[in-house]
């Protein structure tokens, strides 16, 4: 099932069983989508789409930081969950090890051995290679520590 129809039928599915964050977390997902596709004019594939979602869980995650600081917990708790929904529509993560073997790995390629002034062309090959499956925060502090 495409990821677009699987969210139409969460969508439904939220609708049917009263679930107002899963049916307000879709619905934003869904926007953003639509948005995307308008933008550009096209129908956006399931690759085209994660970027969508990471982007709606990075953008949570850092509203989280800002709840936490205003001691707004009941927000922290709603994005929280806002978050696991979204994360369901990823693919499987990748574990920080598994990201220190493709910086090794791309550093090799590339020919770096350490040095901050290479850190944006490693990090730039390394995003390419883990793609929707690691979190940009985690690969840039294992990349500035590969390179110190």
């Amino acid at each position: 099932m495409a990821l677009k129809e699987k969210l139409m039928a969460d969508f439904k599915e939220a609708m049917k069983s009263h679930d107002e964050v899963g049916k307000n977390t879709i619905t934003f997902v869904r926007a953003a989508v639509k948005q995307a596709e308008v933008d550009t004019r096209t129908e956006l594939s399931d690759e085209e789409i994660i970027p969508i979602i990471a982007k709606q869980i990075k953008m949570r995650k850092d509203a989280i930081k800002d709840f936490e600081k205003g001691g707004r917990e009941d927000l922290v708790k709603a994005y929280k969950a806002e978050i696991e929904i979204l994360s369901s529509y990823m693919p499987p993560q990748i574990s920080e090890e598994e990201i220190r073997k493709i910086v090794r790995d791309t550093a090799a390629e590339l020919g770096i051995e350490g040095g901050r002034e290479n850190m944006g062309k490693l990090m730039g090959r390394v995003m390419q290679n883990v793609k929707g499956t690691a979190d940009g925060g985690d690969v840039r502090k294992i990349v500035q520590e590969f390179l110190a």
